[in-house]
């Protein structure tokens, strides 16, 4: 397996990715989530329009997301729009760059023209999430930009071959689509949260969505914080820059 020199969690290091990779940064950018509380949530610009969460990698979290999966292949969820950009993770420690990619793909962000991210985009229309993947261990597009933000973190970056404990996924909102896949009537409308991962068998639906940010804290706290002992956690917000 291709891998990758593992991405740190800052506000930096995601900005000056998004930058290289197109994002226009005067205009939307990567801000720090300090906590859960409706405070702390406040200071956060407004409208966020994803949140990326490092978190640790877990037995019990792990064990989680395997039923999890299990239950949605044999008994499905609330239908993901069809729209929505997922792609697999077939590159080791690439988590980083997944959750970019997740997060610009799905957001309504101003992305340079001809910009290493508007050809990749353009080149997975069409695309399986694996065949995207593919695609992602062949181009040069992201793996360069990787090596380069990688390298320019707070700590000292870990080799290649480092196996880390800590894993990107991202939250994104998207519209409920107005029926299931039998042709069946959804109840609820308006928007979903939905959380792309990689490492999953395709986007999980966590929900109305009616305050996004709110949402997602209150998902991450119950789903992954409280499930742990551990402080490795992270969560930045993909919004206007702060005044």
């Amino acid at each position: 397996m291709t891998r990758w020199i593992p991405l740190e969690s800052n506000p930096e290091v995601l900005n000056t990715w998004a930058e290289k990779a197109g994002l226009v940064t005067s205009q939307d950018q990567f801000s720090d989530i300090y906590g859960f509380d409706d405070e702390l949530l406040a200071m956060v610009p407004q409208p966020a329009k994803a949140v990326i969460l490092l978190f640790p990698i877990t037995d019990s979290l792990d064990e989680n997301a395997k039923q999890e999966d299990e239950t949605i292949a044999t008994e499905g969820q609330h239908p993901v729009d069809k729209t929505v950009f997922w792609m697999k993770q077939t590159i080791g420690n690439a988590c980083g760059t997944m959750a970019l990619l997740h997060a610009l793909a799905n957001s309504p962000v101003t992305i340079a023209p001809e910009s290493p991210f508007a050809k990749f985009i353009d080149e997975c229309k069409d695309k399986t999430p694996l065949e995207r993947a593919q695609l992602l261990e062949t181009t040069s597009h992201f793996a360069t930009i990787h090596e380069e933000v990688a390298a320019s973190g707070q700590t000292m970056a870990p080799s290649a071959e480092s196996k880390t404990n800590l894993h990107f996924t991202c939250f994104v909102q998207a519209p409920s689509p107005p029926a299931r896949e039998d042709g069946t009537p959804v109840r609820e409308g308006g928007m979903r949260v939905v959380e792309l991962d990689g490492r999953r068998r395709g986007p999980v639906d966590r929900g109305q969505c009616t305050d996004f940010l709110k949402d997602v804290a209150k998902f991450v706290k119950e789903r992954y914080v409280d499930n742990t002992t551990s402080v490795e956690f992270s969560m930045l917000a993909l919004a206007p820059p702060p005044l």
